[in-house]
Parts: structure tokens; C-alpha cells; sequence
């Protein structure tokens, strides 16, 4: 793994994996961050999904570090539809909402 690739751009995700007691809060702010710096038009899930197998190997006896699991969560997220808020929103009598 290349600090600066493709797949993470400043080498943050990497990072996050090499602190010792790193907390789940830190690694969704890293998480925030990581995508913050990616292009505009990149395939996030495919990303997410290659994050994950270069760095989220887990067996019985190395437990899951907080990084995988916030990668997970947002790999799942990915395909959740999202509520419109506003007047798209809301209920308008015609069985639409």
C-alpha cells in the first residue's frame, strides 16, 4: 500500500489501521475525511470494498479494528434510500411522500 494511491488519496485509511487505541468517533471523523478528498465522480462502494480487503482482515484471534466496522457501515449505507426533507418530504394527500 502507497501513501497518496487511488484508493486512498492521503494515505489516511492506512493510517487510521497503524494507531494503537484508536476509537470508532476518530476513524468516522478519518472516514469523513477520506471521502471529503476523493474525486467528485469516483465510485465510492467499489473503493470502500477494496479499503476493506487491503486493510480489514479479521480472525479469532485479532478482533475487528473500529476502522472495518465504520468501513462496513458505509459500504451498507451506500444502498439505503434517503428521506427527501423539505416539502418533498411530507405527505401531500396522494399517497406520495
Amino acid at each position: 500500500m502507497r501513501k497518496g494511491d487511488a484508493v486512498d488519496p492521503k494515505g489516511l485509511v492506512a493510517e487510521a489501521y497503524a494507531i494503537d487505541g484508536i476509537t470508532y468517533g476518530e476513524c468516522r471523523s478519518i472516514f469523513l475525511d477520506w471521502a471529503l478528498a476523493l474525486p467528485v465522480d469516483a465510485d465510492t462502494a467499489a473503493l470502500i470494498a477494496t479499503l476493506i480487503a487491503r486493510h480489514g482482515t479479521e480472525d479469532d484471534e485479532t478482533p475487528a479494528h473500529p476502522m472495518t466496522r465504520v468501513l462496513r457501515e458505509g459500504l451498507e449505507g451506500m444502498g439505503r434510500p434517503r428521506r427527501r426533507g423539505g416539502w418533498r418530504g411530507r405527505d401531500r394527500g396522494d399517497g406520495q411522500a
